[in-house]
């Protein structure tokens, strides 16, 4: 299979705790050292050709995904504003990528999906 079809059957799984659609499925989220773990770390059991999440993200460049910023509110309040850094500290851990072609409810666009 092509890197995008194990990207998506690894999705449509439910096996990986480290990966998962985000963003009503238009998104694919990754918790970058569970990922690191669970997915990249697998002894004799690889699912990609590589060990390093560097390598697995230059893979998503390549087949057209684009890292996802996401915008989180502040608030004025110190409490609230410490809590929310705490948060935004475990959630920075979390990357989300996405590619047109690549959508939970549109499946046939997987075939669009094409290396650079």
């Amino acid at each position: 299979l092509r890197f995008p079809q194990k990207l998506w059957k690894m999705l449509e799984s439910g096996k990986f705790q480290s990966i998962w659609w985000s963003e009503g499925g238009k998104c694919v989220a990754i918790n970058k050292d569970l990922f690191e773990a669970e997915v990249l770390g697998r002894e004799g059991q690889q699912v990609f050709h590589t060990q390093k999440i560097k390598s697995f993200m230059r893979q998503l460049n390549a087949y057209g995904f684009t890292k996802m910023q996401r915008d989180i509110q502040r608030s004025a309040s110190l409490p609230e504003f410490l809590s929310e850094e705490a948060a935004a500290s475990a959630h920075s851990q979390i990357l989300y990528y996405y590619n047109p072609s690549f959508n939970r409810a549109h499946p046939w666009l997987l075939e669009t999906c094409k290396r650079r």
